[in-house]
């Protein structure tokens, strides 16, 4: 099969990565499992011509692969879908896992995400947080929340993304998209460059050390609303991290300026259902008067109580939200303690 065959496919099978690495053959991932393709096993000369394919049809520039560094880049095939790519050596050959992307907007209903989460998109300005591990739907779910904006209200959209994957048209909001490393040097410059383009609503694809950390915050200050992700698990973890990188000196200040922009943390993972498939299990913490003095006064230990109490607001625990997809029956019991925060109390929890 040729890299076109392959991304069809992937596609037909509805696969969300590809696998292409020597000594294995076509690989897809399908619900969280992989499924090896019938034919033969993948030898680095192939993968070489794999590779190029991918290059040619994509139209990108080799000049990254050809200095020895790893590539990642998002390309789109007319009539298929959108793909984004990390070309990459391992043992001294290439290899490549590709993340398929449909055409399209994603369809929160479809997904299971919340209108809890969803509502976060209706604040006017503040910080949004969407937190999790690699893979597990933190780019759909903003993608969701743009979507939602962009049709709702007048503004100007600014993403900076690495790479891009959904593509969002100009509706009732201008929607500027912005790849790192082809459209601006980083998010950093791409950051403080937007701050100057009379932006309403920022997407930071990610915060990733200090310096674009206390930009975030800093333009969050400003009236816009941003959005970004971190890679922690928990509502209280996600404020931790921002908090570790500054220098203890300045970390009483970033309380304060926490406490007061931001305005709500989504933490979510995908975790197997016992009809197949995966399903998305969402944390969904918003900033309450009361859940800003914890932040202030930093009391994280205390901000799990008080997502509990705030359900009537929409807000809840991992291992809340867990438990009440074991009782509907629809994951088991093991699921719901390998994927949970606090085993112990799960344990109990569960009888």
């Amino acid at each position: 099969m040729n890299i076109q065959e392959i991304l069809q496919k992937a596609i037909e099978v509805s696969a969300s990565d590809i696998f292409i690495v020597a000594g294995l053959p076509i690989t897809f991932k399908c619900d969280g499992r992989q499924e090896r393709m019938p034919g033969d096993i993948l030898l680095p000369d192939r993968i070489q011509e794999l590779v190029e394919e991918i290059y040619t049809i994509s139209g990108r520039n080799r000049s990254n692969l050809e200095n020895g560094m790893d590539d990642d880049f998002s390309f789109a095939v007319s009539k298929l879908g959108r793909f984004r790519v990390n070309v990459f050596r391992q043992r001294g050959s290439l290899a490549t896992v590709i993340r398929v992307i449909q055409f399209g907007l994603p369809d929160p209903e479809q997904l299971g995400i919340p209108e809890a989460v969803l509502s976060l998109a209706d604040n006017k300005k503040g910080l949004v947080l969407v937190a999790g591990s690699a893979g597990t739907g933190k780019s759909t779910t903003l993608a969701c929340m743009i979507d939602r904006i962009n049709r709702t209200r007048d503004g100007h959209i600014i993403t900076m993304e690495d790479p891009i994957e959904y593509i969002h048209r100009h509706q009732r909001s201008i929607v500027t998209q912005r790849e790192i490393s082809i459209d601006t040097p980083g998010y950093l410059e791409s950051l403080r460059s937007a701050l100057r383009e009379s932006p309403d609503v920022i997407l930071l694809g990610e915060m990733r050390d200090y310096e674009t950390i206390s930009s975030a915050i800093t333009a969050a200050e400003t009236g816009v609303l941003l959005l970004s992700t971190l890679h922690t698990s928990s509502a209280a973890n996600t404020i931790s991290r921002i908090l570790d990188v500054f220098p203890a000196n300045q970390q009483k200040q970033v309380k304060i300026q926490l406490a007061q922009t931001l305005r709500g943390v989504v933490c979510q993972q995908l975790v197997p259902s016992v009809e197949g498939g995966q399903i998305a299990v969402f944390e969904i913490m918003k900033t309450t008067t009361a859940i800003r003095n914890m932040i202030r006064e930093d009391k994280l230990h205390q901000l799990e109580s008080a997502m509990q109490a705030g359900a009537a607001e929409g807000m809840c625990t991992m291992d809340g939200s867990l438990l009440k997809l074991y009782k509907e029956g629809r994951i088991t019991k093991d699921t719901a303690l390998v994927s949970c925060v606090n085993y112990e109390n799960m344990v109990k929890r569960l009888g």
